[in-house]
């Protein structure tokens, strides 16, 4: 049996060693509901960007141009915080 480490030889914890295995796991098979973004009717406020907990709003050159459904978990934050007279992210049931 292996012996167990003390707290004193365990690692800090929150402490990402690798970043690129963050892009490995991807966490957005499991969501319910997704958010559908119209280009159309987007002013690219990027609200939807900064409150994104999952960082799944693509953005280039200052603008949205998409939601990376890999990561999406569908929480809806982006579609709340998108301005009221926009609504250029709606939520709607994940198509499986």
């Amino acid at each position: 049996m292996a012996k167990l480490k003390s707290w004193k030889e365990l690692p800090c914890g929150a402490i990402i060693d690798d970043p690129t295995a963050v892009l490995e796991n991807k966490t957005g098979a499991w969501r319910s509901q997704r958010p559908c973004w119209n280009a159309e009717k987007c002013i690219h406020c990027l609200n939807c960007w900064i409150f994104c907990p999952d960082a799944a709003v693509i953005v280039k050159d200052g603008k949205v141009v998409g939601i990376n459904y890999d990561y999406c978990k569908g929480c809806g934050i982006c579609a709340e915080v998108c301005p009221t007279k926009v609504q250029a992210i709606t939520m709607e049931e994940e198509r499986k």
